[in-house]
């Protein structure tokens, strides 16, 4: 993946980006602000060393840096916080009270300045005053000559000490320290960051659904000859008659038209099998519409309605279903009756008919393949609605008798394993694929396919902006 490609992958998956910042932020946001703030306040002390018993006062100074090291340990230890908690009657374990100090040596110095946290800001205050100058006397206690083991436990001579500490800072007022509101937000959403951004390429890596031209080409040599914009108006506005001239469906579906011109310039395809690889692609509506594009330019076209298993031609056009290709075929009417007109293009419709319980050994039948013989000589294009190629075999029954197949993918929904399957039976058969066409394409997607938009006015009245006007990508032809 390159530096374009990355882009690409953060602008067509900003949204989850967006959301794992959010929930980044809203856990930090819930423990933030529902942990209690801890006050911090802080006062120094001063080593000094009785330079009448060292040999100058560099090696004094030396002797009291190296000391305030050590000292500066002893603030945390528990026969510090021990006494403290005893003097002062709190509540808290020595170990618990030890670990709310804090202790650092001024760099270069014999300062120590010294810390304590607590809930309650005056409490810190306080008890961080009364450790300093139980610090000073303990410290007393540790260097005052006397028998080994009574140093440490008794308060000492500090005029008999080495080294004496005095306080030079007492407690500073409190200030809340924790929870660092500011710093836990933008830790938060750089976290965000890197997790949304690692989760967009990690999906766009694992994701095996066909969103571009690129997808396509990974699988076969034919083109993309049209990508379809996903229409919320489908379901009241299903056909171009339908729709305005400037439509953006209508659009997709002249580029659909144009680029069939291109496929064989030594021989034009007369007989066209519209499949795809499983249901809910967007077939039937896409093979009707074809049809009725082509029928809008004049040339005299007919579909049939081979999907014999789920027939959707005819109520898609407003036709009657129950007369058509099985009762052409049993002899219950003649083929020139079954044949129905769809008014406001010119189309010609030979519905499924009444539905068989053989549908593959019909489409098998010998009747079946001279009829569609017959119909491609008397048509200047057919165009047959099949079923998907990969649930049932009726698809790669007709693409042996028609020109060629065109497979409609659903965008982000279709996989790679079904477009290869799907392509791999036809090979099987020895079928031409003519090429692919991309159905519901995304809104946020429609850049990968089309160069600019238009503004109109949908079907039921409502001003808006239409997806795009198609226009031919690259490895696509341009109308």
């Amino acid at each position: 993946m390159d530096f374009k490609q990355f882009l690409t992958v953060l602008g067509r998956r900003w949204m989850s980006i967006v959301a794992i910042i959010l929930l980044a932020l809203g856990v930090s946001s819930a423990i933030t602000f529902t942990r209690t703030p801890m006050y911090e306040s802080k006062t120094q002390i001063f080593l000094t060393v009785d330079v009448r018993d060292t040999t100058d006062a560099y090696a004094a100074l030396l002797f009291a840096s190296n000391r305030a090291a050590s000292y500066a340990t002893v603030v945390k230890s528990t026969g510090l916080a021990e006494l403290v908690k005893n003097d002062l009657n709190l509540k808290m374990s020595a170990e618990e009270l030890a670990s709310r100090f804090d202790a650092e040596v001024v760099e270069s110095t014999s300062l120590i300045q010294i810390s304590y946290k607590d809930e309650n800001p005056q409490d810190a205050r306080t008890i961080a005053d009364y450790a300093t100058e139980k610090f000073t006397t303990y410290v007393a206690g540790l260097e005052t000559p006397g028998e080994a083991g009574d140093s440490a436990t008794t308060a000492g001579n500090p005029a008999d000490s080495l080294t004496r500490a005095e306080v030079t800072d007492k407690a500073s007022v409190a200030t809340q320290v924790s929870p660092d509101v500011v710093l836990n937000l933008v830790v938060a959403t750089l976290i965000g960051i890197l997790l949304g951004i690692g989760l967009a390429v990690a999906r766009e890596i694992l994701d095996r659904t066909i969103r571009t031209a690129d997808h396509v080409a990974e699988l076969t040599e034919s083109p993309v000859l049209a990508s379809i914009g996903f229409d919320g108006d489908i379901r009241s506005a299903p056909l171009l008659t339908d729709l305005g001239g400037f439509a953006a469906r209508t659009e997709a579906f002249r580029l659909l038209r144009t680029n069939l011109q291109f496929i064989d310039l030594d021989h034009q395809p007369r007989c066209l099998v519209i499949s795809s690889a499983v249901p809910g692609e967007g077939k039937t509506m896409t093979s009707t519409n074809l049809a009725v594009a082509l029928a809008q330019t004049g040339r005299n076209t007919l579909i049939i309605d081979a999907d014999l298993r789920r027939p959707r031609v005819a109520s898609t056009l407003g036709l009657d279903p129950a007369i058509g290709l099985t009762t052409a075929l049993v002899g219950k009417t003649e083929i020139h009756d079954a044949i129905q007109v769809h008014e406001a293009s010119g189309l010609h419709v030979l519905a499924s008919g009444a539905k068989p319980p053989n549908p593959t050994e019909i489409l098998q039948s010998k009747i079946t393949h001279d009829l569609i013989r017959r119909l491609r000589s008397s048509y200047d294009m057919v165009i047959i609605d099949a079923p998907p190629l990969l649930p049932v075999a009726d698809a790669s029954v007709l693409a042996k008798l028609a020109d060629g197949v065109i497979i409609v993918v659903r965008h982000a929904k279709t996989t790679k394993d079904q477009v290869n399957e799907a392509i791999n039976r036809l090979n099987q058969v020895g079928a031409r694929l003519y090429g692919v066409v991309v159905n519901m394409v995304a809104k946020r997607a429609i850049g990968s396919y089309y160069y600019y938009y238009y503004e109109e006015t949908s079907p039921s009245g409502r001003s808006g902006k239409s997806d795009a006007k198609a226009t031919a990508g690259s490895g696509r032809r341009r109308a």
